[in-house]
């Protein structure tokens, strides 16, 4: 459970920029942890980029959070908790690549700022550190806690009816896929096709950027005629491996990766970072393939209408996706982790299971069809089954067992967080600045010293 106070990198480094001549002093103080004013009106920044309404009481709210912040980093310093660096620099890199999709690259990013992507690294290590610190005290503050089916319905029985919310119609899925098969020849045809590819570049002195914009199957980077922007640890080992053997206007060899073959021109370096372009070529199953897939799966089909196979039975014998055959076929939106799909944005997912089961009855399967994995971009056959769907209703414990217990487990937290809070709050060292001492808190923070 992420603490809802930390602070979002984006929203630190925007306020940096525009507040350099900003008079700064200390509002609070916990143990030898400091917050400065700015690190509030940072906050209040990100509120009102969000376009939340700015109320009186939300300096005190925001000092609030910030010195259970300071709270957990103390008693993680008393612990021993640390973060390994290289879990810092990985989400320093993670926020890192946000910012940039945002504000149009690196190189933009340098010049908005005023600074190397290096400084920014090193001027903001310490604040991404004790950001991830007091996340793992949190962490370890909760991370027994569990709910009895005792506790789920003692919570569930004390909402107002008035409160309960509202669950749209839901749906849930199986899937038999059969992606056909990438044979050597389908693999040499990629391989020459880039082959030919930098040689035009490289012999007929072609462009690189125009050859990637026209041939390029990476989606991310062809419309920006191969260009990308990453640093130590973003890309897999053979694309960095290869990023950092080339000099600067070299371009490599063809090399292969999980994703296909690739060829590179490096377009600059330093340190950790590059700059470099590439051109992605996908093996591709020819007609052939696509059919003896679809021959197999309608075999699957018969078998399944005649009840020769049950559906599991089924998924073993025929099934070869790997994100869903160990599962009974079961297909997770990728977009919450939960095997229940909400039909309001069904559509917007996953438009062919909207399609093939927006009339079938729960038990029903789909004929078999082309199915394209938008994920992992591949393309293959499948029967999608409808195993449940709901009604629109309030949440209620027969059908939303699962989702009423994630939110007794989060009511428990919070309570043992409390409690925790105001256990430690009694032998902390705590000082808030006059002007916040009129603040109504929920927590005691202000004892008497």
């Amino acid at each position: 459970m992420r603490s809802i106070f930390i602070c979002s990198f984006l929203m630190v480094l925007s306020f940096s920029a525009n507040s350099q001549k900003t008079i700064d002093k200390i509002a609070a103080q916990v143990g030898d942890n400091i917050i400065l004013l700015s690190d509030i009106q940072a906050q209040k920044l990100q509120a009102l980029q969000a376009q939340v309404e700015i109320t009186p009481e939300m300096d005190c709210e925001i000092l609030e959070q910030l010195l259970y912040q300071k709270l957990l980093l103390t008693q993680a310093a008393l612990d021993s908790i640390v973060v390994p660096e290289a879990q810092v620099d990985a989400e320093m890199e993670q926020r890192l690549r946000v910012i940039q999709q945002q504000i149009g690259g690196r190189q933009k990013l340098e010049e908005f700022y005023g600074k190397t992507v290096n400084e920014l690294k090193a001027e903001f290590f310490k604040v991404i550190s004790e950001q991830l610190t007091a996340d793992e005290m949190e962490r370890t503050i909760t991370l027994d806690v569990t709910v009895t089916p005792r506790e789920v319905k003692r919570f569930y029985d004390n909402i107002p009816l008035d409160s309960l919310p509202l669950i749209n119609e839901q749906m849930m899925f199986q899937q038999i896929v059969i992606y056909p098969e990438i044979t050597q020849a389908d693999k040499q045809r990629a391989f020459k096709k880039l082959t030919d590819i930098r040689s035009s570049i490289v012999d007929q002195n072609r462009s690189f950027e125009a050859q990637a914009r026209v041939h390029s199957e990476d989606p991310g980077s062809a419309q920006y005629g191969g260009r990308m922007e990453a640093t130590k640890g973003m890309m897999v080992p053979q694309f960095e491996a290869t990023a950092y053997s080339l000099k600067t206007g070299e371009i490599s060899e063809v090399f292969e990766t999980t994703y296909g073959y690739h060829i590179m021109k490096l377009l600059d370096r330093k340190g950790d970072d590059y700059i470099c372009q590439h051109i992605l070529i996908t093996p591709k199953f020819d007609d052939s393939g696509i059919e003896k897939a679809a021959f197999r799966l309608d075999s699957c089909y018969n078998d399944l209408v005649s009840g020769d196979i049950i559906w599991e039975e089924a998924v073993k014998k025929y099934s070869n996706d790997e994100s869903t055959k160990q599962n009974k076929g079961i297909i997770t939106n990728p977009y919450t982790g939960d095997i229940m799909w909400d039909a309001e944005n069904l559509s917007e997912i996953d438009r062919d299971i909207y399609l093939l089961t927006d009339e079938m009855q729960p038990g029903d399967f789909s004929m078999p069809s082309l199915y394209v994995n938008q994920q992992e971009r591949k393309q293959g056959v499948r029967i999608v089954r409808l195993v449940k769907r709901t009604e629109p209703h309030s949440a209620n414990l027969a059908e939303d067992y699962a989702l009423i217990t994630r939110a007794a487990e989060a009511d428990k937290k919070q309570k043992i967080i409390q409690e925790w809070i105001n256990s430690k709050i009694n032998n902390a060292y705590i000082r808030i600045d006059e002007d916040f001492r009129s603040c109504n808190f929920r927590s005691p923070w202000l004892k008497e010293m």
